[in-house]
């Protein structure tokens, strides 16, 4: 699935990467079909989460703590079990 997760980054890395200030982004426990766009990486502030490659019924999970990056173009079924809160930031589009 190519997801890759860090669990527990250091503070030094969080603030070389800015998280602090990229977008917030929640949600309630559920189920939630994404598609990726572009490659995201996220830290979760809180939660737990279960992600399903579409049409597979292997996964990865990850929670609170963890700094996760995600491959554009994957389509995904999110499976949360904790209230998801994370801070997010997108790739920018690539020109051709």
């Amino acid at each position: 699935m190519n997801i890759v997760i860090e669990h527990n980054p250091s503070s030094i890395k969080l603030a070389e990467l800015g998280v602090v200030s990229w977008p917030k982004w929640s949600c309630q426990p559920g189920k939630y079909a994404l598609v990726f766009e572009e490659r995201e990486t996220c830290y979760l502030v809180k939660g737990k989460v279960k992600v399903y490659q579409k049409g597979s019924s292997e996964f990865v999970e990850f929670g609170a703590g963890d700094l996760v990056i995600i491959p554009k173009g994957l389509s995904c079924t999110w499976d949360v079990s904790l209230f998801i809160d994370k801070h997010y930031k997108f790739d920018p589009p690539t020109s051709l």
